[in-house]
């Protein structure tokens, strides 16, 4: 029970001196005693009473109230009786210590205390065991099938009184019950994500206990019921990707009934997850669809034939989406071979949106692919969005980590790094491959900073980087193929290696030396591949036009 319910008990004739800011605390037991040192018979979470016997002096409340907080009592009730007021120096060392006192009226026994405390906790325990088995039931048939993880958490309010969210890995909140009241601040959402994954990355054995701003969360891990730790090879395959329960309450002294039941509202609410996941199945094939056609470099009227099957699944009644933005990510981890594609495409699907927006259906517009550790996503922009007076719109790389950043730096603390790159805006099929290829550029540049979690735009990118993606495609094909086709072909008939020479020589500036170096060659050699290559191809690699037409060659093939 709650300290704050036995103040509002009137026949219990309690008067609060100290401590309105603990009232929440929970009330597991009660013990009387006029000992000066009670601490072998306290376990923590008593409501201690006492008669002050044990106060000779006004040295004496200093090192009684030091032993009470020690052993962990949620609050002193002092009775009136023997001295009539409850002494200053009594009320000076509980504020000192944050223990609520309590006044207990000469006309209440402490038996009478003693009695209702018991009461009201004993039946609290009994209710909970007893209920458990309803409680499991209830849940299983009125839970995410009939309204989402909301219906778990109303339960949880309803018959436990318990405070509860539903949060994602970078913080955003997806769900709360109606007993928990407003929702949390953004802020405290961040920082619960942030605890709970350093907590799962150390290793630290799940309920989480967090204290902020005076109030105690447990977190809860909620893991997707086909990627548990069992299945999964490594804890941080899922790491960013699961969701977590919040709890406004002390877990710590929950008895294993009261855990075991939390556990299961988590089991209820990862199959939520598992539905939303599957909901996505049709946005992330169109996605990869699309990219496979780009990437294979299909004929422009064939990757926007399939652009125009998947518009009316992302921009539902807006029809054709005008623009689009290509968003790459990558997560990695240093030293080990984790595949960090579902990981990225998870993240993206969470962090392309705005932070604010609550709910579990918030990316039925976004569409993500994955091969190996890279996801992919394709974000349609609306007409309202797209034909804006020419400011930025759209996705822009340097607000697009602002309000995950520190859970997810905390997730990938000591060894993994999240990196992101966005494009322009495109109108056309035909910019499609500009654009990922620019956003791939972009990500390279974000790799290139410090710190765990970093992004980058195609404002931040120079020189050839920013022409080469937005060159047609029949161009590049045939410029690169008039430079670099002899050279192939060359090195496929005699097992040569003229592109790889071509490469590093452009590499090393035109330097003989260096670049013998790192090719393991005799400087005669280098020379012979180098002649061979300007016979092959008609041009001299001591002109800079020549060099600068293999390097951009180089770069588009």
């Amino acid at each position: 029970m709650r300290l704050r319910a036995l103040l509002d008990t009137d026949a219990l004739g309690l008067k609060l001196l100290g401590g309105e800011e603990e009232l929440d605390r929970t009330v597991r037991g009660v013990m009387t005693t006029d000992l000066r040192d009670p601490s072998r018979y306290l376990s923590g979470g008593e409501l201690v009473l006492t008669g002050l016997a044990w106060r000779h002096d006004a040295e004496d409340s200093e090192p009684f109230v030091r032993l009470l907080v020690q052993q962990g009592v949620t609050a002193l009730a002092a009775g009136e009786a023997e001295l009539g007021d409850v002494p200053d120096d009594l009320v000076t060392a509980c504020a000192r210590h944050r223990l609520p006192l309590l006044a207990v009226h000469e006309s209440v026994a402490f038996a009478t205390i003693t009695e209702h405390v018991v009461r009201q906790v004993s039946g609290e325990r009994a209710g909970d065991l007893a209920a458990v088995v309803d409680r499991h039931r209830r849940m299983m048939t009125s839970g995410p099938a009939g309204g989402g993880p909301d219906v778990v958490l109303d339960l949880l309010g309803s018959d436990l009184d318990l405070r509860a969210w539903v949060l994602a890995p970078t913080g955003r909140l997806i769900a709360g019950s109606k007993a928990a009241g407003p929702a949390l601040p953004a802020e405290t959402c961040g920082r619960l994500a942030a605890e709970h994954l350093t907590a799962t990355r150390t290793g630290r054995r799940a309920p989480h206990r967090v204290l902020l701003g005076g109030t105690t969360y447990s977190l809860f891990p909620i893991r997707s019921t086909g990627r548990s730790p069992q299945t999964a090879r490594d804890a941080r395959e899922t790491l960013l990707s699961d969701w977590l329960l919040a709890v406004e309450a002390d877990a710590g002294d929950w008895a294993e009934e009261r855990l075991d039941l939390l556990h299961g509202v988590t089991q209820l609410i990862a199959v939520e997850r598992d539905r939303r996941d599957a909901a996505r199945t049709v946005r992330r094939r169109l996605a990869q669809e699309v990219l496979e056609l780009v990437q294979a470099g299909a004929a422009p009227a064939e990757i926007a034939a399939r652009l125009r099957v998947a518009a009316p699944v992302l921009l539902p009644g807006l029809g054709a989406a005008p623009h689009w933005q290509v968003v790459v990510a990558r997560v990695d981890w240093d030293g080990d071979e984790i595949e960090g594609g579902p990981v990225a495409q998870a993240l993206l699907e969470e962090i392309l949106v705005d932070p604010l927006a609550a709910g579990p259906e918030h990316s039925d517009r976004i569409a993500v692919a994955h091969t190996g550790d890279e996801a992919i996503a394709l974000v349609p922009l609306p007409a309202v969005v797209a034909e804006h007076d020419g400011s930025e719109t759209g996705v822009l790389a340097d607000v697009l980590l602002e309000s995950v950043r520190d859970p997810l730096t905390a997730g990938l603390e000591g060894d993994g790094h999240l990196t992101l790159g966005v494009s322009a805006a495109v109108h056309s099929a035909e910019g499609l491959r500009g654009a990922l290829e620019e956003a791939r550029h972009a990500r390279r540049v974000a790799a290139a900073r410090p710190g765990r979690v970093c992004a980058a735009g195609h404002q931040e990118l120079a020189s050839h980087v920013l022409l080469l993606p937005f060159v047609p495609d029949d161009v590049r094909r045939a410029f690169t193929a008039r430079l670099l086709d002899p050279l192939r072909d060359y090195d496929r008939r005699h097992r040569a290696e003229l592109i790889p020479t071509l490469e590093a020589f452009l590499d090393c500036d035109g330097s003989w030396t260096r670049c013998a170096g790192r090719l393991h060659l005799h400087v005669n050699t280098l020379r012979y591949r180098v002649g061979r290559i300007e016979q092959l191809t008609g041009r001299d690699l001591s002109r800079l036009e020549d060099k600068l037409d293999f390097f951009l060659a180089l770069r588009m093939s």
